[in-house]
């Protein structure tokens, strides 16, 4: 009887830490529809975990930004103005504004790695429940083949540490494990923990249950990381293109006379010309991208 009433206590509470994290979620969504200023970061349930939708930048990402950035705009103006004064003033501007692009594309790259570093932990995951490890050993053998594959200081041996270090101070690996999916914000993440919580609660055999979820999850990412290559080149081609015209305009200034280059007719045909440019390159970058 007192073990029939510690196991009916266990689920009780899986089955509140569960409720507990579907309305974090909730909660979390219906902030972002606010503006990324209402945002609030998950929490890691043990130790300090990330959360993956945010992406907190460096001193050195905000001085690679701000230089990228202003480079990229003062060379732009400088060609098509020809005008130092005037690129330098840009140069600050686009310093500026260029750090939540670059935040943007530092969280997608970190992101995307994340996710092959998930598909090899499933991969070690299944050979050690191969073995007839149980789950502890099952995630520290993983730690160990993640280390060695991919660092020590990657995002999946963090997460993999906390999961360890959750599941020695008896928390259930359940939680950990939805509590890593939520903050991922990664969709196969998130079906792995479900799957594995509902194997754990019905009595399944677990071994079966990563065969087949490490088969099914691993083909999906397989899927979205070839389509990923093949957009890859759509994007390679859409930056060429939006290259071309500064080249045009090089040769231009080349052979041209250059009296009337800055005339006011000369300036604001270039201003609507440069418009023209930015919105064929937002409209490509929406073409060639992707929601998995």
């Amino acid at each position: 009887m007192a073990v029939l009433g510690s196991r009916k206590k266990q689920e009780e509470t899986t089955e509140n830490t569960v409720e507990q994290q579907e309305k974090k979620t909730k909660k979390k969504k219906t902030k972002t529809k606010k503006g990324k200023e209402s945002y609030t970061e998950i929490p890691a349930i043990i130790g300090y975990g990330s959360d993956y939708h945010i992406y907190h930048m460096t001193k050195k990402d905000r001085v690679a930004a701000f230089l990228i950035g202003g480079c990229l705009t003062a060379v732009v103006c400088q060609i098509f103005f020809g005008m130092p004064i005037v690129s330098l003033i840009v140069f600050f501007i686009g310093g500026i504004y260029a750090g939540p692009i670059y935040q943007e594309r530092k969280l997608e790259k970190r992101k995307n790695a994340l996710l092959l570093q998930f598909k090899d932990l499933l991969e070690s995951l299944t050979a050690s429940y191969s073995a007839g490890k149980n789950t502890l050993d099952a995630f520290s053998d993983a730690a160990e083949d993640m280390s060695h594959i991919y660092g020590k200081d990657t995002d999946i041996v963090r997460e993999v540490e906390l999961i360890i270090g959750g599941m020695r101070n008896n928390i259930n690996v359940e939680e950990l494990l939805l509590n890593f999916a939520d903050r991922s914000g990664l969709e196969d993440v998130q079906s792995f923990a479900d799957v594995f919580r509902v194997a754990l609660r019905q009595g399944a055999n677990i071994k079966d249950i990563i065969f087949s979820t490490r088969d099914i999850i691993g083909d999906k990412i397989e899927m979205e990381m070839d389509i990923r290559t093949m957009m890859a080149g759509n994007k390679n081609q859409l930056n060429i293109m939006m290259v071309m015209p500064l080249i045009i305009v090089v040769s231009l200034n080349g052979i041209g006379s250059g009296t009337s280059a800055n005339s006011p007719l000369n300036i604001i045909i270039k201003l609507f010309a440069l418009g023209i440019f930015w919105l064929a390159y937002k409209m490509g970058k929406k073409v060639t991208k992707i929601e998995f």
